[in-house]
């Protein structure tokens, strides 16, 4: 895949009809809503794709139909993070035998690592890869983080070509950013929607923004804004990307309110089917009328009400005040 994954890559949802089922007809149109939403890469079964939740064969058929229905327009990269080193293994061999640019792995889970084992734990899967390998730094899941001479050990290998940070902690996020500098090979993405424009600007490559399922195009202009400086572009997307994060996703007393009001979005504008994997349930009759009602408050932006049809940055931010 030729090109470069500077941007936004987004972190796609699983849609399912129930929770072994894969919703295959929301999955297609939920991949041309991202490809045609501008997303500079797809990133399948991490933690917005539900794959600790999901069983290892429904892992395997979202590898496969994704690949299938991006017929190669955007690079694929897998989640293949489990608590099994050679379920990690395989993962990855499906992966490389339907496409994907490269797999992206978090520590394994349950029992939390010290930095030496962690290091031990990539020293050996590594080279048991045939793709490229992001390491995803998720310690709120994995009781773990990556210290940033740690990864710069890891990275040592030329397979590692890229880091995303979950953590949600901008000055640990500098501080790899600084620890690769050197590195101008070496891909640095961040999770956090919120905190993506700042970090793009202080030099990060990108985000990988889960409400780029729902608004891509919204995230890839404030991409686009972030990596040339134009601050005041950016102040306008960040206003709406923070519209987003306090409405979608904070409906209820749920720790997984973020997957349900991203699939009850999902399932409201006819992209998928609104479900989850368990022990998670789709969202009942009044959060679904709060996620409702934040939609229809979001898409009174001409941005996201007509994303195709608004090209130039500069007539997009005038528009995004009433």
């Amino acid at each position: 895949m030729e090109g470069s994954l500077n941007g936004i890559i987004v972190p796609l949802v699983t849609p399912l009809l129930d929770n072994d089922k894969l919703d295959v007809e929301g999955l297609e149109r939920l991949v041309e809503h991202v490809v045609d939403g501008g997303v500079s890469g797809v990133f399948v079964l991490g933690t917005t794709g539900e794959s600790q939740s999901i069983s290892f064969s429904l892992r395997d058929e979202m590898i496969c139909r994704t690949s299938k229905f991006l017929g190669g327009r955007l690079p694929l990269l897998v989640g293949t993070s489990d608590t099994s080193m050679s379920e990690s293994v395989r993962l990855s061999s499906v992966a490389e035998a339907h496409g994907a640019y490269a797999v992206v792995s978090a520590p394994p889970y349950y029992f939390a690592s010290g930095q030496p084992e962690l290091i031990d734990f990539y020293e050996t899967l590594i080279p048991k890869l045939g793709l490229p390998v992001f390491l995803y730094n998720m310690p709120t899941h994995t009781k773990v983080s990556f210290a940033p001479d740690s990864l710069k050990r890891i990275a040592d290998n030329p397979k590692v070509i890229g880091f995303k940070d979950s953590s949600a902690n901008g000055a640990y996020f500098n501080q790899v950013m600084y620890e690769m500098r050197d590195r101008q090979d070496f891909y640095l993405f961040i999770g956090p929607e919120e905190m993506t424009a700042e970090m793009v600007m202080m030099g990060a490559n990108g985000g990988v923004n889960g409400g780029a399922n729902i608004f891509p195009r919204l995230y890839v202009e404030m991409y686009k804004a972030a990596s040339v400086g134009d601050i005041a572009s950016v102040r306008a997307f960040q206003k709406i990307i923070m519209q987003v994060s306090s409405t979608i996703y904070n409906q209820g007393k749920f720790g997984s309110s973020y997957l349900m009001g991203l699939k009850c979005a999902l399932s409201l504008l006819d992209i998928c089917s609104g479900e989850l994997a368990k022990p998670f349930s789709k969202f009942g009759e009044q959060e679904t009328a709060q996620i409702k009602k934040a939609l229809d408050d979001l898409r009174a932006y001409p941005l996201l009400k007509q994303p195709d049809k608004v090209r130039n940055n500069r007539s997009l931010v005038e528009s995004l005040s009433f």
